[in-house]
C-alpha cells in the first residue's frame, strides 16, 4: 500500500473522530473546528510517510498541537482587538459629512 493510500484510509477512518476531538476542545467556537481539523490532516498529508499502522493516537497528538496553535492565535487576535478598540486616536475622530472633511477611516492609514 502506498503512502497516499495509507493517508486516504486514515482520513476516511478517522476524520470524524478527530473532528469530534477538536470540537470538544473548542467548545463554543464552531467556526474554528473545520480549520483546525483541516490543519491536522494537512500535517498528516505532509508527513504521510511517518503515519503509523494505527494512526488515530498520532492524529490526536497532531490535533493537540494544532489546537494549541489555534488557542494562541485566538488569544493574539483578542488582545489585538482589545488594543485597537481602546485606541484613543480611533475614538477621538468623528466623521463629518462635508466636502472638506477627511475620508471615513483615514485614521487607519495614519496608524
Amino acid at each position: 500500500m502506498s503512502n497516499d493510500e495509507i493517508f486516504a484510509a486514515a482520513y476516511r477512518e478517522h476524520y470524524w473522530a478527530v473532528s469530534r476531538y477538536v470540537a470538544r476542545r473548542l467548545d463554543g467556537r464552531t467556526g474554528e473546528v473545520e480549520e483546525v481539523v483541516a490543519e491536522v490532516f494537512t500535517v498528516a498529508w505532509r508527513r504521510r510517510a511517518d503515519l503509523p499502522a494505527a494512526p488515530l493516537p498520532w492524529l490526536y497528538g497532531v490535533a493537540r498541537n494544532c489546537l494549541a496553535n489555534a488557542v494562541r492565535g485566538y488569544g493574539r487576535r483578542r488582545r489585538l482587538l482589545d488594543r485597537l478598540g481602546n485606541d484613543d486616536t480611533a475614538h477621538g475622530r468623528h466623521v463629518v459629512a462635508s466636502p472638506g472633511s477627511e475620508r471615513p477611516g483615514a485614521w487607519v492609514h495614519e496608524a
